[in-house]
């Protein structure tokens, strides 16, 4: 199954935000963030439904992610155990991972 990322809604508050993917059946998938300042977010969690297992929903979330990432100049935190794996298994996201520092 292909997910086109327009059938992805944003949803956001001052603070806080998530990225949502819905199928006629009223099932929901969810990737949630909080803001950092203006340029960073920080991936907290992914819910995927079993009726989305193994059908690339939770990736299509994370790309997502990285594709208005790199569209708004922001990087990303991943906080969240499945997206902190998405960025080990996809290098070429580099560009928008926030490296932390240690004080």
């Amino acid at each position: 199954m292909t997910i086109d990322p327009a059938d992805i809604a944003v949803e956001e508050t001052a603070s806080r935000g998530r990225y949502v993917y819905r199928d006629g059946a009223g099932n929901e998938a969810e990737m949630t963030y909080s803001r950092a300042g203006t340029g960073l977010i920080i991936i907290d969690h992914t819910g995927v439904p079993d009726a989305f297992r193994g059908q690339g929903v939770g990736l299509a979330l994370v790309t997502r992610a990285v594709a208005d990432a790199r569209a708004a100049g922001r990087q990303i935190l991943p906080l969240c155990p499945f997206a902190r794996a998405q960025f080990r298994r996809h290098p070429e996201w580099s560009d928008v991972l926030h490296q932390r520092r240690e004080a």
